[in-house]
């Protein structure tokens, strides 16, 4: 049980090593985001702007332009929130080589509570125009991550978790940035997931398998751009979609997984992740549980298209 965050911050250590064009900038937060081991490693190329996450964004669209590959890095709820603006300016508009690294996503922030659990993210970040968005599923994840956004050119947003999840993937599986992986196979529901919640949907189809129902599991670790091919494969394999993501219902993976099916092979899918609404303060798991975001949820979701596909 890692949390991905600290993958991050290995590996970008590592990195640096080789590359010096790889420059940090951050808002105060980099002990939290775990940008304090590159700090730590290279301070002559660590610019700290205190809390002030808008200067953040437009110093590293400058550097960017002088040939460095700035990391920033934040909260999910300070740096997609309060330098939105910056975020679509600065960094979209111009398609600057801008990597953004967001950890404490999603309701596992936990008892820090409804103002730093930022559950837009994912949609927010999704709408922009150059934009490449990211959810690893552990910190093994995380690394390959960190290393394909910096050699890929453009502004990229990497969510990391605060809570540590279990290690699900090996250092020889594949990571391309919009191929997903299949974590197990199954013939009559597939279940997606990313980040936080493909562990749930592991635990899920064992639950299901008990009960005769044979449920694939996807890794989407990339929500833009999703794995179209990916998607219709495995609606057409398994005639039936669950989503599942520790965010908002609207505009998140979910949603990116419904507008490749309702173009390509419309099946019945549901939907497991927040319900339009805040969160609130409690350990990790209470709040999963609280916001039916665990892999019971997941079986009956799995329950309702497999019922709604033989219709």
């Amino acid at each position: 049980m890692i949390a991905t965050r600290d993958g991050f911050g290995e590996e970008l250590v590592r990195l640096g090593k080789t590359n010096e064009r790889i420059v940090v900038v951050s808002a105060d937060l980099e002990d939290a985001t775990r940008a304090e081991y590159f700090k730590k490693a290279y301070p002559d190329r660590f610019f700290s702007m205190g809390i002030a996450e808008q200067d953040m964004v437009g110093t590293a669209a400058g550097l960017s332009l002088m040939g460095f590959i700035p990391f920033i890095n934040s909260f999910a709820v300070f740096l997609t929130n309060r330098a939105y603006d910056m975020l679509r300016m600065d960094l979209c508009y111009n398609n600057c080589n801008v990597k953004v690294i967001c950890s404490h996503a999603g309701l596992t922030v936990g008892e820090d509570g409804a103002s730093a659990q930022c559950l837009e993210d994912l949609a927010l970040m999704r709408v922009l125009p150059n934009m490449v968005v990211i959810c690893p599923v552990d910190t093994i994840e995380a690394q390959k991550a960190t290393r394909a956004i910096a050699e890929a050119e453009g502004p990229m947003y990497l969510r990391t978790s605060r809570a540590p999840l279990p290690v699900l993937t090996k250092e020889s599986d594949p990571f391309k940035i919009g191929k997903a992986n299949v974590l197990r196979e199954g013939k009559d529901v597939t279940i997606i997931g990313c980040g936080t919640m493909v562990s749930e949907g592991l635990q899920a189809a064992e639950v299901l398998q008990k009960e005769k129902i044979s449920a694939r599991v996807v890794n989407m670790h990339t929500i833009k751009p999703v794995d179209e091919d990916m998607v219709v494969r495995c609606a057409k394999e398994t005639g039936a979609i669950v989503s599942a993501e520790e965010h908002q219902v609207n505009g998140g993976l979910g949603s990116a997984i419904a507008e490749v099916l309702v173009k390509n092979c419309p099946v019945p899918m549901e939907m497991v992740a927040v319900r339009d609404t805040f969160g609130e303060s409690g350990s990790p798991q209470e709040l999963l549980k609280a916001y039916h975001l665990k892999d019971v949820d997941i079986v009956e979701a799995a329950k309702k298209a497999i019922k709604r596909k033989r219709k």
